[in-house]
């Protein structure tokens, strides 16, 4: 199967299924990460490339569409989803929540519904932008994958400051929403629609 994971920013897909993404990576799935904006930040570029890697998963290409101003560039980052979607035709989609409060987030969220109407999509958990977030998909990871996750996100020395990248954090999340799935760690989605 093919799996598409859209990631606003550079981070943001790691953020939210980089665990998932390496258990479906492991399994022999193709796993296809396309970036939106990588903040006219060189050094992002390899960063992203290098955590990308350190998963196992593809990376189609990226975008350095305007930070905070995707509101701005609705119709090209559409234009460039329907573009990926008959490209690579995936069967699953990974988009940000549908109660994401950042302002790009909630345009990747909105013209990722448009794009991919006619596949099963997933919304991600990035807590510290979620009021509340309805956890009614499931995808249980082991320790090693989420080891992998963390590793992925260490190569993101340039955001190492931010308290959402901490280790800690981010298995403890894992804990939780394993503790919900009944299985030791998980990682939590939003089922926005899933197409048998």
């Amino acid at each position: 199967m093919k799996y598409l994971f859209l990631s606003p920013h550079t981070d943001d897909a790691e953020l939210g299924c980089g665990a998932t993404m390496a258990r479906l990576a492991e399994g022999g799935h193709t796993v296809i990460v396309i970036a939106f904006s990588w903040c006219n930040n060189e050094g992002l570029i390899k960063e992203y490339k290098d955590s990308c890697r350190s998963i196992g998963v593809n990376i189609r290409n990226y975008h350095d569409f305007t930070v905070r101003k995707f509101s701005e560039e609705r119709q090209q980052i559409l234009d460039s989803m329907i573009s990926m979607r008959d490209q690579i035709n995936p069967d699953v989609v990974f988009i940000p929540s549908s109660n994401d409060f950042h302002q790009d987030h909630k345009v990747i969220y909105e013209e990722g519904i448009r794009a991919f109407k006619h596949s099963t999509i997933y919304c991600y958990e990035l807590p510290w932008n979620n009021l509340s977030f309805n956890a009614t998909a499931f995808f249980k990871v082991t320790g090693d994958q989420l080891q992998k996750k963390v590793e992925a996100l260490m190569k993101y020395e340039s955001q190492k400051h931010r308290n959402y990248m901490n280790a800690d954090f981010v298995k403890s999340l894992a804990k939780v929403r394993g503790v919900q799935a009944g299985y030791e760690y998980a990682e939590a989605f939003e089922v926005k629609r899933l197409i048998q």
